[in-house]
Formats: C-alpha cells, sequence, structure tokens
C-alpha cells in the first residue's frame, strides 16, 4: 500500500499561506493595466492560477482587493518612513535626496506608482475608493513630507514658508514621473538605438537625472537667503 507523502501537507500549507500575496500580485498588475472598473475578480483569480472562490476567501469583493493593494504596496510603508525620518541624522540637502532615492526605488520605479494615476482616472466614478486613498495615501504622505520641512526650518535650513504650499513642491516631481511613466511614456519617441521598430514605452530622459535636476532646485529655492 502506497505510504503517504508526509510533506504534502506542509506544501498545500505554504501554497495556501502565499495565496494572499499572490492575489495581491496578479491584482496590482490588472488595476494598473486596465483601471478599477475595467478589472473583474475572474481575472485576477485566473492570472494568480485559482478560482474565484478562492479569491473571495481572503477579499470580500473588488473594492477590498483595491484597498488591499493599495495597502500592501503604498499605505503600509508610512510607518516605516516615519521611523526613517525618525533616526535620519544628515541635512535637508541629504534628508531630500535620501526620500527620492527611497521613493523611486520602493514606490516608482515599481507597478504601484500606476496606482496614483488611476486614482487620478477614476476617483470621480467611486468616491468611495478616493476617500479611502485619500484617507491612507494622501494624508499620511503629505505629513510626512510636511515634517521634512519643518525639520529644515526648525534647523536653519530652510526658509520659512507656507507648509501647506511646500508640501507640493516636493511631491510635484514624483507625480509627474508616476503619470509619465504610466501614460505619456507609452506614445513618446523611443530612443535612437531601440529603433522604430521596437516600440516606445519607454521615458525620452532618465528619471534619476530628472529628480536630481528637481532636488538641485529645490535645495536653492527653499534654503534660506543670505
Amino acid at each position: 500500500m502506497p505510504t503517504a507523502d508526509a510533506s504534502e501537507p506542509q506544501r498545500r500549507s505554504r501554497r495556501k499561506n502565499a495565496r494572499p500575496g499572490e492575489l495581491l500580485a496578479a491584482a496590482l498588475d490588472l488595476f494598473v493595466e486596465k483601471g478599477y472598473a475595467a478589472t473583474r475578480v475572474e481575472e485576477v483569480a485566473a492570472r494568480a492560477g485559482v478560482s474565484k472562490g478562492t479569491l473571495f476567501l481572503y477579499f470580500a469583493s473588488k473594492e477590498e482587493l483595491f484597498k488591499a493593494v493599495v495597502r500592501e504596496n503604498i499605505a503600509g510603508r508610512f510607518a516605516e518612513w516615519q521611523l526613517e525620518l525618525d533616526v535620519f541624522e544628515g541635512d535637508s540637502e541629504a534628508l531630500l535626496r535620501h526620500c527620492y532615492a527611497v521613493w523611486w526605488e520602493r514606490i516608482g520605479s515599481t507597478k504601484a506608482a500606476g496606482i496614483t494615476k488611476l486614482m487620478c482616472s477614476e476617483a470621480r466614478n467611486f468616491p468611495a475608493l478616493a476617500h479611502f486613498y485619500q484617507r491612507e495615501v494622501m494624508v499620511p504622505g503629505n505629513a510626512l513630507v510636511r515634517r521634512i520641512l519643518e525639520r529644515g526650518i526648525a534647523r536653519g535650513e530652510i526658509r520659512p514658508l507656507d507648509l501647506d504650499t511646500g508640501v507640493y513642491l516636493v511631491l510635484a516631481p514624483m507625480m509627474f514621473l508616476m503619470f509619465w511613466q504610466n501614460s505619456m511614456a507609452w506614445c513618446g519617441p523611443a530612443p535612437a538605438d531601440q529603433g522604430a521598430g521596437s516600440g516606445c514605452a519607454v521615458m525620452p530622459f532618465s528619471p534619476q537625472a530628472y529628480l536630481e535636476a528637481q532636488i538641485d532646485n529645490l535645495v536653492r529655492g527653499l534654503a534660506l537667503r543670505p
């Protein structure tokens, strides 16, 4: 009589534990590719390799699935970033460079950057999701940037300014890159070395160089003037 493989229950358990992450990854891909309204839960389940019923074991609705995607990829990072700011010892210029670099690595250069464009495109049609995004992403994000500016002012490295508008001076380059790479980058000119037939889903400039230029502008514009 064949002996049951003792490791099989462990494999099934590991697979079950991995499913929420697989579903969130599939949902992120589809939400960014198709938008919220056009994405169906059946497609998310199929891309993750499970049934629609299995998806609903973990997420009660498409709205709850979307919220989980936002928390996994963006909203859940703010506590970590607040702690990084608590212990950062450099000056304001170094802090701005660090923040932009970390944002680009963890958000801007990833699929998660498409969530912001999605929300701006579909917020009017889904006000409940818009309020959720404002509460869990925009409010803590603005508060984090405000802390950076307040820190610089307190240290005498940044001139006093209207913080409500100053926050958006810092956020504007990030917003631009997220919109560009998830919209205009797909129809802009391709670099010459790619050839006309190679497609054009590229940026016509270096995002890192763009962020460096914006940091230089911010440092000069926000610095205390003699």
